[in-house]
């Protein structure tokens, strides 16, 4: 435990009359997007604020839908397309879109001239936009730092994003107190919570017929949800891990609704093999290139439980007491309520993790199940975040930041 005082969310009045502030978002997938769309929106709806939507990534990539479209739909203005992924989907393809990036968005921030930059999580579409910025000197808030994913290259990239960043919003705890560790300033480190998951109180969800007839499928019988991502540090290729997902789903007799894979390296190869397998069995399988917010969520509520390696099963999932079946390293280590069951990337092993998870038993444990990432419970946290950039000071801490040396400060 870090011994520190840290801030609460208190915020003052004393830069309330500044000039109108301009904050650029950037998204670059429907993942990152699904956690700051009411913080995006809270911000266009406060008069004193200006709203800068950046895309990129997968966004602009017909393989994942084109979901900057969703952005338009649902009321956004988008102020810049920065296309960067490369044809290459390999390694070398990533730091090719990593560059790409960091040419791009230097370009548009030059044009556009943001006072802040808001990004989350830990994708290298990210990465790139960061890098541009921090050069740049516009500073950078980082939300959901502090966490980690054992085997996959976004460990590395999120901690180097939190070391470029001036301010962090951490959905836990712990993770507040790890980017503390990490040498940054505990008064401009704040534990917030999650703020996708604002969305449980402000979207309508969908009845389960409703559902069945939006998704055109039918769910009178238990089906599951299922995201599979590549283990880009696995020494195992991705078609291998995919196959043990796909056999254990066929042999537990579930009918299962997939969503793509995430655009790094090898996620072409699961969604192809995805693909094939739904094709064998378009009644029991379905694969969507994006389901949206509202559909997502009302799946969240209306499946019987979730199945691969998402950190969705770790931060939305428990909110509606699904049980998840977390497959291989890809979240070890990562906070986790008593929804998750955590089993080896081995199809009898996921059989066996599938089994449990919708014993009746497993279901009763569930009950008064508590989302960890989860802080305020009341659909406010986004706005908590909006009001801190409308009022923080620009002071040397965001940008010429000193390193907080724990040990030192503890040994006083």
């Amino acid at each position: 435990m870090v011994n520190v005082v840290v801030r609460k969310l208190n915020f003052g009045r004393e830069y309330s009359d500044m000039k109108k502030r301009t904050i650029a978002v950037v998204t670059g997938s429907r993942a990152d997007y699904g956690h700051l769309y009411w913080l995006m929106r809270s911000i266009k709806e406060d008069p004193r604020l200006s709203l800068q939507v950046m895309v990129t990534g997968s966004h602009l990539s017909s393989n994942f839908g084109l979901t900057y479209k969703e952005i338009v739909k649902d009321g956004f203005s988008i102020t810049a397309k920065v296309p960067i992924l490369s044809q290459d989907n390999s390694e070398a393809g990533v730091v090719v879109s990593v560059g790409k990036g960091c040419i791009g968005f230097s370009k548009i921030f030059k044009k556009y001239k943001p006072d802040m930059m808001v990004v989350l999580g830990d994708r290298f579409e990210i990465l790139s936009a960061t890098i541009a910025a921090y050069i740049l000197k516009i500073p950078v808030v980082h939300v959901h730092g502090g966490e980690v994913t054992r085997g996959i290259m976004d460990e590395g990239i999120r901690h180097s994003i939190t070391k470029m960043s001036g301010l962090h919003c951490t959905s836990t705890k712990t993770y507040q107190n790890r980017v503390i560790q990490m040498g940054e300033d505990p008064r401009c480190v704040y534990y917030t919570g999650a703020p996708g998951l604002d969305q449980m109180y402000h979207l309508n969800l969908l009845t389960k017929k409703q559902l069945a007839l939006k998704l055109g499928f039918n769910l009178s019988e238990p089906v599951l949800l299922v995201t599979y991502h590549p283990v880009t540090l696995g020494n195992v290729l991705a078609l291998k891990y995919i196959r043990e997902v796909l056999k254990a789903i066929a042999l537990s007799g579930f009918q299962a609704i997939f969503t793509k894979a995430n655009a790094d390296p090898e996620g072409l190869i699961i969604n192809k093999e995805i693909k094939i397998f739904c094709q064998s069995q378009p009644q029991r399988y379905r694969l969507f290139d994006n389901l949206g917010q509202l559909l997502y969520y009302s799946c969240l509520k209306h499946f019987s439980l979730m199945v691969g390696n998402s950190s969705s099963g770790l931060i939305e999932a428990p909110s509606f007491g699904m049980p998840v079946v977390n497959i291989g390293d890809r979240q070890q280590d990562r906070v986790k309520g008593i929804n998750v069951i955590d089993v080896p990337c081995h199809y009898q092993n996921i059989l066996k993790g599938i089994q449990r998870a919708v014993s009746p038993d497993f279901y009763k444990s569930l009950q008064g199940c508590k989302n960890p990432y989860e802080r305020y419970r009341d659909g406010k946290t986004s706005w908590r975040i909006k009001e801190m950039l409308r009022t923080i000071s620009f002071n040397k801490l965001m940008i010429k930041k000193k390193f907080f040396d724990l040990n030192a400060h503890n040994s006083k």
